[in-house]
């Protein structure tokens, strides 16, 4: 999250207020448009299991189409 100045309070929001696409059962992506940032959209790709895991932060994403 430093290395892409990301604060704890848009990873609240991002994970609480985010667009959700799954992958599969376990395995998806949530990310948000802030319009304060200049490298929207910001997502984190995850696993939901006993938990909730967040693999990575990203920046500049975009939506696969399948």
């Amino acid at each position: 999250m430093a290395a892409r100045n990301i604060t704890d309070g848009e990873l609240l929001e991002l994970i609480e207020r985010g667009t959700v696409k799954y992958k599969d059962a376990t395995r998806f992506w949530i990310a948000i448009h802030f319009e304060s940032r200049q490298d929207n959209l910001l997502s984190v790709a995850a696993v939901l299991e006993d938990r909730l895991v967040i693999k990575t932060v990203m920046h500049h994403f975009e939506w696969e189409d399948k």
